[in-house]
């Protein structure tokens, strides 16, 4: 990869199959590691977004692509391919994902991070819960869906999330129950923010129109703060 070009799309291999993503690096050419984990989109323009700022901060970050390029354009298109991916086939191609990333000599990390929204932050628990000490900073944003594990023994990262106190699919409520599950099953440091904000509050180019600025900005400055500290 030249210099010349910071962000490319990517193949590499997991559990003998090939997978794809999109890596971006930064302009110093190195730094700390990042997964970033797609919404029930698809690996669509917002999350390569979240890569290439994640790559001005001075990460190397890769976006795995989940859905094999598929991408969906409504809610319920959506939620047919969610349900596509079994949950074992996300973990499993998650797991390559870090190997891969681990593996870039640009990646100065012995751990990586992982960030996640909707489907993707309930997989960012499933990746720390699967990978243990090799996560050691893990950010879901009002994570759901097939990938939220049941059980958080194996997690070792901290965690910081970010949930809607008017999310209608995920309710505040559930999220501080999983908190404390998580802090009870793991010993690990769990933080969850709580915004007067709905699901994919995040998300400036989300359809249904749920993108509350304010809040996302705070989200984004508390995650790239965490990630920062955490991500060695």
């Amino acid at each position: 990869m030249s210099a010349e070009r910071p962000f490319q799309n990517v193949t590499f291999p997991s559990s003998g199959r090939e997978a794809h993503g999109y890596l971006a690096r930064p302009e110093s050419g190195s730094g700390p590691g990042v997964i970033v984990i797609q919404e029930w989109w698809g690996l669509v323009d917002h999350i390569r977004d979240i890569a290439d700022r994640l790559a001005a901060q001075g990460f190397v970050a890769l976006a795995p692509d989940l859905f094999g390029g598929r991408v969906a354009h409504d809610g319920a298109e959506a939620a047919r391919i969610m349900r596509d991916l079994p949950e074992a086939e996300g973990a499993r191609l998650l797991a390559g994902a870090v190997d891969y990333l681990l593996s870039l000599p640009e990646v100065t990390s012995s751990t990586v991070g992982a960030i996640g929204f909707c489907m993707g932050g309930g997989f960012v628990l499933q990746l720390a819960a699967q990978q243990g000490e090799r996560i050691s900073a893990a950010v879901p944003f009002y994570g759901v869906g097939q990938g939220v594990p049941n059980h958080f023994s194996g997690v070792r990262a901290a965690i910081q999330g970010h949930y809607g106190e008017k999310d209608r699919g995920y309710p505040a409520s559930e999220a501080r129950k999983q908190a404390e599950q998580i802090r009870r099953e793991s010993g690990a440091e769990v933080t969850f923010y709580f915004y007067d904000a709905p699901h994919a509050f995040a998300n400036d180019s989300n359809p249904q129109g749920n993108y509350r600025p304010e809040a996302a900005k705070l989200a984004w400055s508390r995650s790239v703060e965490f990630l920062r500290e955490k991500v060695r």
